[in-house]
């Protein structure tokens, strides 16, 4: 059973922590099957989509990558760029044109490091989103490789 997608950012920020962090957002967009990261790669942004959907997925050595979650409207694309190594754990790719509000991720992290009270509301926002994509990721894979039957689930 899949658990209820997270909040995005309009409903898990406080208004004000919302305002702040959109003064640094920079409109993007990108055509389809561009690929936004690759895993292992330098997380030094993220995006929140605005229009379009990503799909977010996960190398498996000797198959094909393996498509764990969709993203659509309001979510966020990456959560790699908080936490330190700060490299991506999954690759990314648009599977529609996507318009998307991009981050730098050293400003943010300076601007949490600055105001703890910010930096302690994004770091919930991001640890939901992350807990829920571990979830997702575990239950696609097992979904797609465990042996039938086999009660992992």
């Amino acid at each position: 059973m899949n658990a209820p997608a997270p909040a995005g950012m309009l409903q898990a920020l406080p208004a004000e922590h919302r305002h702040r962090l959109m003064r640094f957002a920079r409109e993007v967009s990108f055509p389809q099957g561009t690929r936004l990261f690759e895993e292992g790669g330098k997380a030094d942004r993220f995006w929140i989509i605005r229009t379009g959907s990503v799909t977010l997925d996960m190398h498996v050595p000797g198959r094909r990558a393996a498509v764990i979650e969709t993203l659509r409207h309001n979510e966020l694309i990456g959560c790699s760029w908080l936490f330190t190594p700060h490299s991506w754990h999954m690759g990314a790719e648009t599977t529609s044109p996507l318009r998307a509000y991009e981050f730098d991720a050293t400003a943010i992290r300076s601007m949490c490091r600055d105001d703890p009270a910010l930096g302690a509301s994004v770091t919930q926002w991001v640890g939901d989103v992350l807990a829920h994509r571990l979830r997702s990721a575990r239950t696609r894979l097992l979904a797609l490789y465990a042996p039938h039957g086999g009660g992992l689930l």
